[in-house]
């Protein structure tokens, strides 16, 4: 049976994900790869749904513990209805944000316990992981300021700094922990040499010629 590869770009608001996946995608069907673009929350009817309500201002209270569920609703939809089909053809899947986010935002971020968080990937992901994960690393201020002069605020990028700074340091965490999967950039360095770096992390799971 084919089988494609999941690669998941992951860090805080600012840190240039939108340009990383543009990189990657044009490095990839360089090789002869067709390869499928998507995002979390997101990537399904019901999962676009459920981003807007977790980016919205109207659900400014909504509770740790829901906002978690609400994600892994959709991250289920994604996964049965997107990313195995996608997979299952051999193409590959390139994922802005997966399970990586909630342990860092929901975990790191809000508190919740990663004992839920592992339950919860558990009975949605089961055997599925990403082949690679792309992890642009820059301190929580600078990304800030950056996601600030983009555009009008989510309901995510209105939280302090000492929230995105748990953020961060929970991602930096799983680089530590997953050294083999995730690939540390450094984000702040020159665009052309954040490419560079992300196209040598690439490198690592494309097919031998």
């Amino acid at each position: 049976m084919k089988s494609g590869k999941l690669i998941t770009i992951e860090g805080i608001e600012g840190a240039g994900k939108t340009t990383c996946l543009s990189a990657i995608a044009q490095q990839l069907t360089a090789h002869g790869i067709t390869v499928c673009q998507t995002r979390e929350p997101g990537g399904t009817p019901l999962g676009e749904t459920l981003r807007e309500v977790l980016l919205s201002h109207r659900y400014a209270e909504t509770t740790a513990q829901a906002e978690l569920l609400l994600l892994f609703a959709a991250r289920t939809e994604h996964i049965q209805q997107r990313i195995r089909p996608t997979l299952a053809t051999g193409h590959w899947v390139l994922c802005d944000r997966f399970t990586d986010a909630s342990y860092a935002y929901q975990g790191a971020g809000r508190g919740l316990s990663k004992q839920q968080i592992q339950t919860l990937t558990t009975m949605v992901q089961q055997d599925l992981q990403p082949d690679l994960t792309i992890l642009l690393d820059l301190p929580a201020h600078i990304g800030l300021q950056r996601a600030r002069k983009r555009s009008a605020p989510d309901r995510f990028e209105t939280e302090t700094l000492q929230f995105f700074e748990r953020v961060r340091a929970g991602y930096l965490a799983l680089a530590q922990q997953e050294p083999d999967r995730i690939a540390l950039i450094d984000a702040t360095q020159p665009l052309n040499q954040v490419t560079q770096a992300v196209h040598q992390a690439i490198q690592t799971v494309l097919p031998k010629r």
